[in-house]
């Protein structure tokens, strides 16, 4: 179907795809070009600002030694096994140890780790403030009620949030065989904290804003709650809920690099910083680097949210970016 209306009206189709890919190619073109030209005025105390081919430089420069990092990894296993193989030939019940590889995290394997934590801090902070969105918006009195401490942490930074998360860590997470290291869990609660407050407040509105008419049928048809609940409220609020869900999401991954910074949790944040503070004449690049992948996950994460939005979204005919 797609194809024979590409092939009825050609010149419109291609038209609209010329516009699609070369508007966009034409912008990044701009940017690479002012990107460039403005780099090689910038000089700091490390020399000159990174432009778009020493970033690249050291992008493959990242990419090399990950490969590097993985095979002296393979390389450990093996002697490990050989090792534990000559063991046991000489004593068959001979106790054997398998240790796990402690070599310095990739660039790659700090981008993983960065994922994992704010999705789990995201899912975290979605399981909280959808329901409690729900019964906010269903209620006005609890909407009064809690609305004002809404507004009061809402605007709260997470810089002023790790202090207090990383002692209150310190004080009840006390273990000598810790499952998960403290800073990552400080990371996730910080994370948590600070991204749950769209999705609670554009599901509370969402949830009060419902139909009368819906609210209507769910009284003629004597609805419980919880069919209530599934079959008119969440139908009806999934647009403000997932905007509220997407909101979380960015704010979760901006809030994550700064909250790895301050609690050396691994990831892209704590490598932003470890190159801020070795200062060696590749770590503008390899920093830059680094900005620009923060900036194409968010971008990514917002369109994996969208997408989900386009499935779960009832009313198809609604135009969503």
């Amino acid at each position: 179907m797609g194809l024979s209306r590409f092939i009825e009206n050609p010149k419109a189709n291609f038209s609209q795809l010329g516009k699609s890919l070369l508007i966009p190619l034409i912008g990044l073109l701009i940017f690479l070009f002012i990107w460039e030209i403005g780099a090689k005025s910038v000089h700091t105390s490390l020399g000159t600002f990174p432009g778009p081919a020493a970033v690249y430089q050291q992008s493959i420069t990242l990419i090399e030694e990950h490969k590097a990092e993985r095979a002296k990894e393979v390389k450990f296993h093996e002697r490990q096994e050989l090792r534990n193989a000559k063991k046991l030939e000489k004593n068959p019940d001979a106790t054997v140890k398998v240790r796990p590889y402690t070599g310095k995290p990739t660039f790659f394997d700090q981008i993983l780790t960065s994922l994992i934590t704010v999705l789990v801090g995201f899912i975290i902070a979605s399981l909280i403030a959808i329901p409690a969105g729900i019964l906010i918006g269903l209620n006005g009195t609890l909407y009064s009620a809690f609305n004002p401490l809404i507004q009061l942490f809402k605007p709260v930074s997470p810089l002023a949030w790790l202090p207090l998360v990383t002692m209150v860590v310190s004080a009840v997470y006390v273990s000598k065989d810790p499952m998960f290291a403290k800073s990552f869990i400080t990371s996730l609660i910080t994370v948590s904290l600070c991204s749950l407050w769209p999705t609670l407040l554009n599901t509370a509105v969402g949830v009060s804003s419902i139909s009368k008419d819906l609210q209507n049928v769910s009284q003629v048809l004597r609805l419980n709650w919880l069919t209530h609940i599934i079959k008119i409220v969440l139908p009806s609020a999934i647009p403000m809920m997932f905007t509220g869900l997407r909101l979380s999401l960015g704010i979760a991954w901006m809030v994550l690099i700064a909250a790895e910074m301050l609690a050396q949790n691994p990831g892209l944040g704590k490598f932003v910083w470890d190159e801020f503070q070795n200062g060696s004449s590749n770590s503008l690049g390899r920093i830059m680097v680094a900005v620009l992948i923060i900036g194409l996950i968010g971008f990514l994460l917002d369109r994996c949210m969208l997408f989900l939005q386009r499935k779960m979204s009832w009313d198809k005919t609604v135009i969503l970016r």
